[in-house]
């Protein structure tokens, strides 16, 4: 089943029009490389397409020479560029490209937002466009799926998640061998190739301990203490994770710090599927005794990807008082506040008195019988 993703004719449209490099990121196996070549053959220009694993290429391509470049691309009208971190200096050399050559489109994908980040953000301040790719989102299944189905679904999307690869497989066992392979050949293969890491099991370590602890709040010295590493090295593999796409943290929102709780913070899992098979567990439904947890990070990450497709600027947090009166999800924008309490089960609970007194009623409860309206 080829899906098709919600930026792909923003993207496309950038490409004709723009006069920028258009940059993706996005997390391995998230479908970059498909859309990416989905739009080249919808676009119809001569395109070159390179991958970064072909040295044939890259020798030129990171070599900021005008006359190498210029006979690399003479004749095509758009240059692909697959897995860009991996070529040194790319950012300088795209600059170059951009420069002298106005009339080349320019596509280049990254897996490592943080190391790719690096090498353009300064090199193409001012000349580049860039898109998240993240996995496939329910507002993307509904394109092919009616509200019927993707509620019968939703245990799927629970235990297995929402990569590409999982949705177009349909035996659980080649779900389950597909987790696994991503789990230990791909989820953080950027940061061990590419980052000085002196403790590299100690990635798989925190990431375990996160994904027990999703929903809950997470103390950074607790970390510590368990993997037996200083704060520096903890906060920076969390970064790293972060930047990877493994994982995002949520805040605490407060205006109130005599009564609210400012310097908490939750992580949360992109995907549900990635966060169970760090914990070894992708049995049903039936027999979790953390639903609770798929559920909230199911909808928080479903959440984050709508806000991200839309162009959404708001902020999210969580939200606790020092009475331990608190509400799951928290969004902010132009000023005004959404609160939202994410309950598998039907609730009929009412918002915390103490919100609504200082924030208003702007609040809902987000369970398995609603969640398409919040999500689609």
């Amino acid at each position: 089943m080829l899906l098709e993703r919600t930026m792909k004719d923003l993207i496309r449209k950038d490409l004709d029009y723009s006069g920028k490099v258009i940059i993706l990121y996005g997390p391995r196996q998230s479908g970059k490389t498909t859309l990416s070549k989905m739009i080249l053959r919808e676009i119809g220009l001569k395109s070159l397409s390179i991958n970064a694993d072909q040295s044939k290429y890259i020798d030129i391509v990171s070599s900021r020479d005008l006359n190498k470049l210029q006979s690399l691309v003479a004749g095509y009208d758009l240059l692909f560029i697959d897995e860009g971190q991996r070529v040194p200096e790319i950012g300088i050399n795209l600059k170059i490209l951009h420069d002298e050559i106005p009339e080349l489109k320019i596509l280049v994908t990254g897996s490592s937002s943080f190391l790719l980040s690096n090498r353009v953000t300064e090199a193409l301040t001012g000349r580049k466009r860039v898109y998240t790719l993240l996995p496939i989102a329910m507002k993307e299944l509904s394109l092919i799926y009616n509200t019927f189905e993707l509620t019968d679904q939703l245990d799927e999307r629970l235990i297995y998640g929402l990569y590409p690869e999982v949705i177009n497989l349909h035996g659980i066992h080649e779900k389950e061998d597909y987790l696994m392979d991503i789990s230990s050949s791909y989820l953080y293969k950027d940061i061990l190739e590419l980052e000085n890491i002196r403790y590299p099991l100690k990635i798989r370590d925190l990431i375990r301990l996160l994904a027990f602890q999703v929903g809950s709040q997470v103390s950074i010295n607790e970390l510590c203490s368990n993997l037996k590493l200083n704060r520096e090295t903890v906060e920076r593999y969390l970064h790293l994770l972060e930047q990877s796409f493994i994982i995002f943290r949520l805040t605490s929102f407060s205006k109130n710090p005599r009564k609210e709780i400012s310097k908490l913070q939750k992580f949360y899992f992109y995907d549900n599927g990635i966060r169970n098979i760090m914990i070894d567990d992708l049995r049903g439904l039936p027999v979790r005794n953390d639903i609770g947890q798929l559920w909230e990070n199911f909808v928080i990450s479903e959440r984050r990807k709508k806000l991200l497709y839309e162009k959404k600027t708001a902020q999210s947090y969580f939200w606790r008082t020092y009475a331990n009166v608190e509400l799951d999800y928290i969004e902010e924008e132009n000023h005004t506040l959404k609160a939202y309490e994410i309950k598998y089960s039907k609730s009929k609970r009412n918002p915390p008195r103490s919100w609504t007194e200082n924030y208003g009623e702007n609040y809902a409860c987000i369970t398995k019988d609603n969640f398409l309206q919040y999500i689609l």
